[in-house]
């Protein structure tokens, strides 16, 4: 009898041993299943306030040609400053493309920041000369779409701060512990934030006449 308990009892430590690693693992498991699916739903919130920004910033690329043509008749000697302006927005149309197909991409939204601000430059320049030419001041058409500009431009702004906000919580549940010893191996990197750092830049374009 002694000897049947003896041998009972490594067996019984064993198997609790046994239960607890499966349990562990178990655990392990169920949790980085919770993490993924809650950074999932992170990364899918702020990649949905991104796709508000692209709408705003399509539109204002669509202005932008119309309100350089409708300029070009009036600038005749400003030709540097109206080129500027197409060639800024292209580059931002293209950067917003590459930033839309994936704006949890940090080097796509950082891409896109820099082409913003560039862009927000020579539009506040081509302003500037603006101002100088009473015509093209008084020109219906140019009113109508300063106007159109500047109301794009405080959508923007709008949705970028709903998309910062999103980015926010995305990178910050990511950093929290012990949820930052998970983001990186299952494929959460962090988010990069849409922010002019320039304050000048942050304003936008004064085009109204």
């Amino acid at each position: 009898m002694q000897h049947f308990l003896r041998a009972k009892i490594p067996m019984d430590l064993s198997t609790l041993i046994t239960l607890a690693f499966i349990g562990a693992v178990g655990y392990a498991i169920f949790y980085g299943i919770m993490t993924y699916n809650k950074l999932v739903g992170l990364r899918n919130v702020f990649k949905n306030a991104f796709a508000q920004i692209d709408v705003q910033l399509k539109r204002r690329y669509d202005l932008i040609p119309n309100l350089v043509e409708t300029a070009k008749g009036y600038l005749k000697h400003e030709r540097e400053t109206l080129e500027a302006v197409t060639q800024a927005r292209n580059i931002a149309h293209s950067a917003a493309q590459a930033a839309a197909s994936n704006p949890a991409d940090a080097s796509a939204m950082r891409n896109l920041v820099g082409a913003e601000t560039r862009l927000h430059g020579a539009l506040s320049r081509l302003m500037v000369v603006a101002e100088k030419y009473p015509e093209l001041k008084a020109n219906q058409n140019m009113m109508q779409l300063a106007e159109e500009l500047t109301s794009t431009e405080n959508r923007v702004a709008f949705a970028r701060q709903a998309y910062n906000d999103a980015v926010m919580n995305y990178n910050t549940q990511r950093e929290t512990f012990p949820i930052v010893f998970f983001s990186g191996a299952l494929g959460f990197q962090p988010a990069e934030s849409f922010q002019i750092t320039d304050a000048a830049e942050k304003e936008a374009p004064k085009v109204q006449f």
